[in-house]
């Protein structure tokens, strides 16, 4: 008897010695216990000390709880290349077009803009470092973005989506570029969402309303009238009003009530927001356009065949990246951050798809006009 206990003391000092300091996804487990989870960590590549959690929303909840801010690489840009390198950046960035910046990497949307409206202040750039008084284009994105000018890289062959061809009434497009931002409207059977989003892809606004007498009744005009009023008066002021357009097919007659509902608030919210003195023919652009539904799906791969899958996956990825990443897809803002940062987890269950399809349905309109430029 007091052989075997020795031996099992032995046994478990030298386990014990085998797993220590070892870093690994899982821990000694405790006897009889599941392996418990350690979370595993990537060095940032900005300034090599700070770790970033490998995970999904556990990232994002540790990111928000506390960050540590990397420091900038204060080395010359100028000293990075070589002179013929620097005469061509240069080159580009000094007589490109704004659509010919938007084409180089990191460039598209308000980058580009900020590049000509610089470069028309103050003139011509002289030097790499110049760049990076460019705001939004910082130590770190202008290399990516010189990099990008030396090293283009070819895109991939795909079936581009024109957005004028989901968008309806038909507009000048020069009236959507003009455009700071625009509230993004999608409809449910029970709610209304909507999402403010500006044209530098910063989250201003986003939310959802119950709407009590959806689907009650008869489809009471009045008492539609009043959920929709509750939403209108609560939506921001904006450029544009970006309706979502169901693709309800036709053919099933099973679907009919639901899609009697959707033209009905969309009526309503065409008539509520649209300005009564604007005439077709006048030179002044519509307020409320349609966004097709099909779209959206088809520019966030979540179409599956005729049919579009949930979008809270792309949201949550969008969200996590906007504090781990230093040039995110979409900017939010800390109090959006808190609230939603568990709101569209797998399980939950807590309806929030027309809260994803709103911010999807802006994204996809700002992105959609930057690529078929």
């Amino acid at each position: 008897m007091t052989m075997w206990v020795a031996r099992r003391f032995v046994s478990s000092v030298a386990q014990r010695g085998q797993y220590a300091g070892r870093s690994g996804l899982f821990r000694r487990p405790h006897h009889g216990c599941l392996p418990e989870l350690e979370l595993r960590y990537l060095q940032c590549t900005c300034c090599w000390r700070s770790r970033v959690p490998v995970a999904g929303f556990e990232t994002l909840n540790a990111t928000l709880s506390s960050s540590v801010p990397c420091k900038e690489d204060t080395r010359s840009l100028d000293a990075c290349y070589t002179s013929e390198q620097r005469v061509a950046i240069l080159q580009l960035l000094n007589n490109a077009t704004e659509s010919e910046l938007a084409g180089v990497k990191l460039l598209r949307g308000r980058k580009s803009v900020n590049i000509v409206e610089y470069r028309t202040k103050n003139g011509p750039f002289k030097t790499l470092e110049s760049v990076v008084n460019v705001p939004l284009l910082k130590h770190k994105s202008a290399v990516i973005v010189f990099n990008s000018i030396l090293n283009p890289s070819k895109k991939e062959k795909k079936v581009k989506i024109q957005l004028a061809k989901f968008i309806r009434p038909e507009v000048d497009r020069s009236w959507l570029e003009e455009a700071s931002s625009i509230v993004s409207i999608v409809c449910g059977t029970n709610k209304i969402a909507w999402a403010h989003v500006d044209r530098g892809m910063t989250v201003l606004d986003w939310q959802q309303l119950e709407c009590p007498n959806f689907f009650r009744g008869t489809y009471q005009a009045s008492a539609y009238l009043n959920d929709v009023s509750s939403v209108v008066s609560l939506l921001p002021s904006t450029d544009f009003y970006i309706v979502e357009k169901s693709s309800i097919s036709v053919q099933n007659t099973t679907l009919f009530p639901v899609m009697a509902h959707m033209r009905a608030v969309e009526a309503m919210l065409f008539a509520l927001l649209e300005p009564r003195n604007s005439q077709p023919e006048s030179n002044i652009p519509p307020r409320v356009l349609n966004m097709m539904r099909i779209a959206v799906g088809r520019h966030f791969g979540l179409m599956v065949g005729e049919s579009r899958t949930s979008g809270a996956q792309a949201v949550r990825q969008m969200m996590t990246e906007s504090v781990t990443q230093k040039l995110p897809r979409l900017n939010f803002p800390q109090e959006l951050l808190v609230k939603y940062r568990n709101s569209f987890q797998m399980g939950r269950g807590e309806g929030g798809e027309e809260l994803c399809d709103a911010l999807l349905q802006a994204v996809a309109f700002f992105e959609l006009l930057s690529d078929s430029r």
